[in-house]
């Protein structure tokens, strides 16, 4: 399992609400969904590769 950090985040109110909106629309918790977007965000810029799967697992 991957280690998590956290870390504090000063944000708007009216962004806050609309994330919180959206993680609402897709089932997810706002701090899954703020999770979810950042690593979307890397993973387009070409800045977060998907992980390698083990040989022979299905991990």
């Amino acid at each position: 399992m991957e280690k998590t950090k956290s870390f504090v985040l000063r944000i708007d109110a009216r962004t806050m609400a609309a994330v919180e909106a959206w993680a609402a629309d897709e089932f997810r918790s706002t701090n899954g969904q703020l999770q979810w977007i950042i690593a979307e965000a890397l993973r387009r810029s070409g800045r977060l590769k998907k992980p390698s799967k083990k040989p022979g697992t299905n991990e």
